[in-house]
């Protein structure tokens, strides 16, 4: 049975047509061991959202009909466009599903925050996943994109993060609230691109003790200074334990990181983490500060950075240890 991988996901066709990860779309789904599947697409706002034909016209909607942790899947189509003016337009509030955007480029689900800077995405059910989908930051200083609340194993995989300009646009990607158990949060290989004047802030905001957070083989790039501020995760006093933060690239043009780091910043001292193989580039030569040295939680390996410097290659930050 021949097979497509689109963004890690398998297509195909046999008799039974369209085949997604190896189920027959439109077939009885407790035949095949899964849940419900319903598409989303904003050029039919069909009835029902059981096939393509008959697509809802927005993700809320299809959420609102699928059933908590039985492996239901939402698709949305490629073109699909929806705009977000409130902290209450989409909810992503029922457990263990899988949202699917597809498309290549500019053709991928897109949303639009737009009327607030308080509209959001809250995430308030646990193993939600979102793949593949255009998020775009067009009012002033939305303060993040998702907001988590009790919920935990989220992941966002293969998504763009882009402001208008330079005065419309996120402050954050990701922001947890406190005193909530958001453990397992996954954030990988996304792409941010920040251009927005209003003090830009990381990517990832935690405010809560976690356990399993997974940063992995993102790029962020900022094109505007917010000193003293981490471009990529914040997790203050907060306790994380078995954290992962590797691979990724950061780009951006602080001037100065001495207290703020711009990898990870944290007045943490204890839990547990590895720190590896990320790429950042600031324009701090004098202090250059991934992470603060008072973080001895986190075991750092093969970090490099460029400060700015013409035609150079990253060096190792922190320095090489010695036995």
């Amino acid at each position: 049975m021949p097979y497509t991988s689109i963004h890690g996901r398998r297509f195909g066709y046999n008799d039974n047509g369209l085949l997604f990860d190896g189920r027959p779309v439109g077939a009885d789904p407790q035949a095949y061991g899964f849940g419900n599947t319903f598409y989303v697409d904003s050029g039919v706002a069909g009835s029902d959202g059981t096939s393509p034909s008959t697509a809802l016209a927005t993700l809320e909607a299809a959420i609102n009909k699928c059933t908590a942790d039985q492996g239901d899947i939402i698709i949305i189509l490629p073109g699909h466009a929806e705009s977000i003016a409130s902290a209450t337009a989409l909810n992503f509030d029922v457990g263990g599903i899988r949202i699917e955007g597809l498309g290549e480029g500019a053709n991928r689900p897109t949303f639009t925050f737009t009327t607030a800077n308080t509209a959001t995405i809250p995430v308030s059910a646990n193993g939600i996943t979102i793949r593949n989908c255009i998020f775009v930051g067009n009012f002033l200083s939305i303060a993040s994109c998702f907001t988590v609340a009790a919920a935990a194993d989220f992941w966002i995989d293969q998504c763009v993060f882009r402001d208008t300009d330079a005065t419309h646009g996120f402050l954050s990607i990701v922001t947890t609230t406190v005193s909530v158990n958001s453990d397992g949060l996954r954030y990988t290989n996304n792409q941010r691109k920040s251009d927005a004047t209003t003090s830009p802030g990381p990517d990832i905001v935690i405010a809560n003790t976690m356990s399993r957070l997974k940063v992995l083989y993102n790029k962020s790039i900022h094109t505007v200074a917010s000193n003293n501020i981490a471009a990529l995760i914040e997790h203050g006093a907060l306790v994380m334990t078995d954290a992962e933060v590797v691979g990724n690239f950061v780009y951006s043009v602080n001037t100065d990181t001495a207290t703020g780091a711009v990898l990870l910043k944290t007045t943490a001292t204890t839990g547990s983490g590895i720190i590896a193989s990320n790429r950042v580039r600031t324009l701090d030569a004098a202090a250059a500060i991934l992470v603060p040295v008072a973080a001895v939680q986190y075991a750092m390996f093969d970090n490099l950075h460029n400060d700015g410097a013409t035609f150079t290659s990253g060096y190792l930050l922190p320095a090489v240890g010695a036995d």
